[in-house]
C-alpha cells in the first residue's frame, strides 16, 4: 500500500466523521432551530438530538425563547401643545412562534424599535405637556397593548413597555425647576404659618387653663374658709348650748341669776360700748338699776 492509498483513506475517514458529525445537531434549553429542507421551511426542532440530512437540510435560524430586553435610543416625540422632547423606552418582549420569527419580518427587532417609536409619537401626540409628565402608566398600557397586538403576526409576544426617561427642552426644565422651587417655598410658609398658629393656640389654651385652676383654686379656698368658720361658729354654739343646758341642769337660784345678769352689766360698762340695750321684758327696772349701781360702787371700792 502505498502512502497515496493511506492519505486517500485518511480523508474518506476524516470526510465519512464530518458528515456524520453535521448530520446531528444538538438544540439546548430555551432555543429554537428553524430547519429548511431544499429552501422550503420543514421542521422547528427544540430542546434535544437532532439528526439532519447533509446538503439537504439546513438550520435556517437559531432562536432564543428567552425575554428579551430591548432599551431603544430616545426618540423626539411632539406633545399636543407643541412641545417638543426626547423619550426613550425599554421593551421586554419573548419570542413565541420561532417560524413566524423567521419568516414573518425582515430584521425583527428593527421593526420593533421602528414601531415602537412611531406608536410613542402618536400617543404623546394627543397628550398635552403636563399629562405626558405624569402619564407614564397609561403610556405604559397604550404602548404595551398596541405593539403586543402588531407583533401577533411576528411571533413576538410583548409582555411590558417601560417609560424610561421623559426629558423635555432646557427652558421647559428651568421653568418646572422655578414650579417646584416655589410650590416648596409656599409650602414652607404654610407650614410655618400653621406652627405659629399652633403655638399661639397653646400658648391661649395653657393661660385660659391657669386662669381657670386659679380660680379653681380660690373658690376651693374660700369654700375652705368658710366651712372652718361655720364649724368653729357650730362649735361655740355648742359650747354655749352645753353652757345653758349644764345651769339648767344645776337648777340655779333666782338670786344666783340676778347676780349672773348684774355681773354681765358691769362687764358691759367696763368696755368700749356706748350703748347698753336693756330687753323690755324684764320686771321692776328700777330695782335692778338700783341694784347694779350699788354693785358696781362696791366693786370700785
Amino acid at each position: 500500500m502505498t502512502i497515496v492509498k493511506i492519505v486517500l483513506i485518511v480523508l474518506a475517514i476524516v470526510l465519512i466523521v464530518a458528515i456524520l458529525m453535521s448530520m446531528i445537531s444538538i438544540v439546548s434549553q430555551a432555543n429554537a432551530y428553524v430547519i429548511e429542507r431544499l429552501g422550503a421551511y420543514y421542521a422547528t426542532w427544540h430542546t434535544g438530538i437532532h439528526f439532519k440530512i447533509p446538503f439537504i437540510d439546513r438550520v435556517a435560524n437559531k432562536v432564543t425563547l428567552k425575554e428579551v430586553v430591548k432599551d431603544f435610543a430616545p426618540q423626539p416625540v411632539i406633545t399636543k401643545d407643541n412641545v417638543t422632547m426626547m423619550i426613550d423606552t425599554v421593551v421586554y418582549f419573548q419570542i413565541t412562534d420561532p417560524k413566524l420569527y423567521t419568516y414573518g419580518v425582515v430584521g425583527p427587532i428593527t421593526a420593533i424599535e421602528n414601531l415602537t417609536a412611531t406608536t410613542l409619537r402618536n400617543i404623546i401626540g394627543d397628550l398635552e405637556l403636563d399629562e405626558t409628565l405624569t402619564s407614564r402608566d397609561i403610556i405604559n398600557t397604550k404602548m404595551r397593548s398596541i405593539l403586543d397586538e402588531a407583533t401577533d403576526p411576528w411571533g413576538i409576544k410583548v409582555g411590558r413597555v417601560e417609560v424610561k426617561n421623559i426629558i423635555p427642552p432646557k427652558d421647559i426644565q428651568e421653568a418646572m425647576e422655578k414650579q417646584m422651587r416655589a410650590e416648596r417655598e409656599r409650602r414652607e410658609s404654610i407650614l410655618k404659618a400653621e406652627g405659629e398658629k399652633r403655638s399661639a393656640i397653646l400658648t391661649a389654651e395653657g393661660k385660659k387653663e391657669a386662669t381657670i385652676l386659679n380660680a379653681t383654686a380660690k373658690k376651693e379656698a374660700m369654700i375652705a374658709e368658710a366651712e372652718g368658720k361655720a364649724k368653729a361658729m357650730e362649735a361655740i354654739y355648742e359650747a354655749q348650748a352645753r353652757g345653758i343646758q349644764m345651769i339648767k341642769d344645776a337648777n340655779p337660784t333666782k338670786e344666783y341669776l340676778t347676780l349672773q345678769g348684774l355681773k354681765t352689766y358691769s362687764d358691759l360698762a367696763n368696755g368700749t360700748a356706748t350703748k347698753i340695750v336693756v330687753p323690755s321684758e324684764l320686771q321692776n327696772l328700777a330695782t335692778i338699776l338700783t341694784a347694779s349701781k350699788e354693785f358696781v360702787e362696791s366693786k370700785e371700792n
